[in-house]
């Protein structure tokens, strides 16, 4: 046990609590004053960590509520994000400081400075532009972990393009979707990626993606990664790095209002459509910097940051370009996978540039965590001082060991939770002040009210389950869903009038902390990850063999959750199923299927093929009791069922499988 930690009860893992060092809390950039400065004037205290960023004009309007769930942000103020992430800094006298720190696949790397940086995407910008994208104009970017994803996503920011970042695990129908909603008039891609030791197509997808409509779009930019062979279209099709030579590094950033869009990001729903989240400029930009700086106590002269996320998910966003950049930091950006060449891999990058401040998932820790501690113990990481975790809920063994293991038993935790729609951070420990609890995001930050209610909406007591809301408009919060209001006010509002309900379970424990307890709709949280079982269902049903699909997440040690499917086959299909093999092999045919309609992180982990599925007299599908079968628990209440014998068909038809 740490000699800094308290036990607070009778469960060592969860009751455990880890007060920050005296030289820490000494040094810390936020004050306890924080959360009596914004108690006191909530808005006040936006306001001012508002004027911390840049103005072109600065505003006089702090919040406009006047149209719920419709909120305002500086409405009157004018500013640019990239030039707050960028020009600023080289304007102060920084632009000689290192931004970005590339560490490549197979151990190459390259440094940008901010001057550097402010020159790649003027450059991309005046491309851009002269591809006739003008402030207002979508841009589909679709790239590997590459620095030119960081300019890509500037460049837009710098014409007020709103971006719309496609993981670049998708599939070609997952970013034709996401391209024709937003309407996107570029694509920005690469010939391929590195992923393993291999490389792997990506432009591929794009030509798949426009071959089959996305009529919008009249430009492909195409960043050489591999070197790869790439189908070209002519007229359409351009290199970066050819477009790039005759480019101007002179741009000027265009001025756009606070609430101007900056990017649409999309997440999978309840329903098979993926929803366009929208994020304004300055509400958004104000919320990242403020919580980048005191949630993980940037030193931007002497920090090295490195959040691991893909900018293809929100962490990405908000945690590698706008929130670091905006406060000057100096990051790692890693192209990778964790175990490529060997297990030890990020801990040897973290080595190599110093890291001081790591910010991860859960799914990673205990991944690192099952492949042992003789593994991080090669490498030197006393550089470290605070680490993070984001994506879904730490389980307090892994919050210890990544605490003893990878941050020696004296770097502080920020287990964060936020979302996709709240753009920032909103409920952790700030690592100067709290006593942070393994396993618990603990408390709203300071400007952020959040509480846990029951059916009725009312708060209810400590120790009792119920649902994470959030109370007030925060200035990082999503706007609308993208050419869908309706569908905004529905999903987020609906719920608890007048309360923003996160989707999520939760409780507050003796002391108050909050601790979450996971998504209570149909949506899925794989390794953080947001994943839509209507829209795995829609990719098993749209195969040949299969009648009827639900999908269902369970609790999985490494992922959080896991994807189960549940699949009945086609009458006439049992040749077919033996002739591949039977139906272990018909599973895992399944599974690739999947992996070819949405991107391999929507692969279920397990397709467990039966004869029924438990459904309600008005055919809805009972999913609650197949997550019953799937985490070997004993089944719950069967009434509803419009035949109750069902259930015993599964499980009996699953024990005769094993």
């Amino acid at each position: 046990m740490s000699d800094d930690a308290t036990s607070t009860g009778t469960h060592p893992a969860e009751n455990r609590t880890f007060p920050p060092s005296s030289a820490f809390v000494q040094n810390a950039n936020a004050r306890p004053s924080l959360y009596s400065e914004a108690a006191r004037d909530r808005l006040g205290f936006w306001k001012s960590r508002a004027a911390s960023l840049s103005w072109h004009k600065t505003p006089t309007e702090t919040l406009d509520w006047s149209d719920p769930p419709f909120a305002k942000w500086f409405a009157d103020g004018e500013l640019n994000a990239a030039y707050n992430c960028v020009d600023r800094h080289v304007e102060s006298g920084h632009g000689d400081q290192v931004a970005l720190l590339a560490e490549y696949e197979d151990g190459s790397d390259a440094a940008f400075t901010y001057a550097q940086v402010k020159d790649e995407i003027s450059r991309m910008a005046n491309v851009l532009e002269g591809f006739g994208v003008t402030t207002g104009d979508r841009v589909a970017i679709y790239l590997p972990m590459i620095p030119e994803a960081v300019f890509a996503m500037l460049a837009c920011a710098r014409i007020g393009a709103p971006h719309s970042v496609v993981f670049g695990g998708f599939s070609a129908d997952a970013l034709r979707s996401r391209i024709e909603d937003a309407e996107a008039k570029v694509v920005i891609t690469a010939d391929g990626q590195f992923r393993r030791g291999k490389a792997l197509p990506l432009k591929d997808a794009v030509d798949a993606a426009l071959s089959g409509g996305a009529e919008s779009v009249t430009n492909v930019l195409v960043v050489r990664r591999t070197g790869g062979d790439v189908a070209w279209t002519e007229g359409r099709d351009v290199w970066w790095h050819e477009a790039r030579e005759s480019a101007s590094s002179d741009h000027e950033p265009v001025w756009v209002e606070a609430e101007h869009p900056l990017f649409i990001l999309y997440t999978s729903g309840t329903t098979g459509k993926p929803k366009g989240i929208v994020h304004t400029t300055g509400g958004y930009l104000t919320q990242a910097s403020y919580t980048h700086r005191d949630v993980f106590d940037l030193k931007p002269d002497t920090d090295v940051y490195w959040c691991t996320a893909d900018v293809g998910w929100v962490t990405g966003h908000t945690y590698i370009v706008y929130g670091p950049m905006a406060n000057r930091a100096t990051q790692v950006i890693y192209e990778g996978t964790p175990d490529t060449p060997h297990q030890g891999r990020w801990w040897e990058i973290v080595q190599k540039y110093g890291v001081s401040i790591f910010y991860s998932s859960p799914t990673a820790i205990r991944t690192a965590m099952k492949w042992g501690d003789d593994i991080p113990a090669k490498f030197d990481l006393s550089s470290l001082r605070l680490l993070g975790s984001v994506g879904e809920s730490i389980n307090p063994e892994a919050w210890l060991w990544y605490r003893r293991v990878i941050g020696g038993d004296r770097c502080p935790i920020v287990d964060t939770w936020w979302q996709t729609e709240t753009g920032a951070i909103m409920i952790s420990p700030l690592p100067g002040i709290t006593d942070a609890k393994p396993g618990s995001a603990q408390v709203p930050l300071p400007g952020i009210s959040a509480e846990v209610v029951g059916d009725d909406g009312e708060p209810i007591e400590n120790e009792k389950t119920g649902y994470l809301v959030l109370t007030e408009p925060w200035p990082s919060m999503l706007r609308t869903i993208w050419g869908d209001p309706e569908r905004f006010k529905e999903t987020y509002w609906s719920r608890f009038p007048g309360k923003y309900f996160a989707g999520d379970g939760a409780k507050r424990d003796e002391d108050g902390d909050i601790w979450l307890l996971g998504r209570v709709d149909d949506v899925m949280n794989v390794s953080g990850h947001r994943l839509s079982t209507t829209e795995i269902e829609s990719a098993l049903v749209s195969h040949d063999w299969v009648a009827e699909a639900a999908v269902v997440g369970a609790d999985d040690e490494t992922t959080g959750q896991a994807v189960v499917a549940f699949v009945i086959l086609r009458e006439g299909t049992q040749g077919d199923v033996e002739a591949a093999g039977g139906e272990e092999e018909a599973a895992k045919i399944l599974r690739a299927h999947v992996g070819t309609e949405i991107g391999p992180i929507a692969k279920p982990k397990k397709v467990l093929l039966v004869t029924e599925l438990p459904k309600t007299r008005s055919g809805k599908i009972m999913r609650r009791l197949l997550r019953d079968v799937a985490e070997h628990r004993t089944i719950g209440d069967t009434q509803t069922l419009a035949d109750s014998s069902v259930m015993d068909l599964i499980q009996k038809g699953l024990e005769d499988k094993k």
